[in-house]
């Protein structure tokens, strides 16, 4: 079942559950892309394939508001916005500690181990290097936790995990990139989308809140309520 936001002839917009593939892996999984282009075909009785456009990526431990195009036009023009950085994503992440300097810009190289899946922090002068910028802003600490808004410059694999523990804060709940495994979903969520409409150039923003009835997001429910 996809839980839709908004939808018309050319996006829809939806929520993505943590811990479901953005698009198909080698794990065999339900994942999101296949359970978006279902959704269109049985709603609309289509035969034969149906065409969804993967415009961005939410890792599988993450959730949040994603849009997926109908249409390969309205695909080819929300690709060139992420581009242009005209397409804007803003997450909220709890993390480990309080941050040292409350609000910054993190810029960093980061390169990808395909072998272990999991993404480094190296020099850029090394060969396949890429730039990954965020800024955060740390909006409350309560009881060795504080909660961070991310505004996300560029769209690395696993760039805000990585960037956030080098910093010196790991994203809790995170077993991949923080020593303190405590058996917790990833405390990292994707509330804000915001992109011009591929065909109507009207400004669009969405807005998706984490699980609020779960912890550790219940104890920062006053803030996110609000923000």
């Amino acid at each position: 079942m996809v839980d839709v936001i908004y939808e018309d002839n050319h996006i829809i917009v939806c929520t993505k559950p943590q811990n479901v593939a953005t698009q198909a892996d080698i794990s065999g999984d339900e994942d999101m892309l296949n359970m978006v282009k279902m959704y269109v075909k049985e709603k609309y009785n289509k035969q034969g394939n149906v065409y969804v456009g993967l415009v961005h990526r939410l890792d599988r431990p993450t959730g949040g508001v994603m849009v997926f195009a109908k249409t390969s036009k309205a695909a080819g023009r929300l690709c060139e916005q992420i581009k242009q950085n005209i397409f804007k994503k803003k997450y909220y992440a709890v993390v480990v500690g309080e941050p040292r300097i409350k609000t910054a810009t993190l810029k960093n190289y980061l390169k990808k181990d395909e072998k272990e899946n999991i993404v480094k922090i190296v020099p850029q002068t090394l060969s396949g290097a890429k730039y990954a910028e965020l800024s955060y802003n740390t909006l409350k600490t309560n009881n060795k936790l504080s909660l961070v808004d991310v505004d996300l410059k560029t769209g690395r694999s696993h760039q805000i995990r990585v960037q956030l523990a080098y910093n010196g804060n790991p994203i809790f709940g995170d077993a991949k990139y923080s020593t303190k495994i405590n058996g917790q979903n990833l405390s990292l969520w994707a509330y804000y989308l915001e992109f011009i409409h591929p065909t109507t150039k009207q400004k669009m923003t969405f807005k998706v809140l984490p699980p609020m009835e779960t912890q550790p997001w219940k104890n920062f429910e006053d803030i996110i309520s609000k923000n």
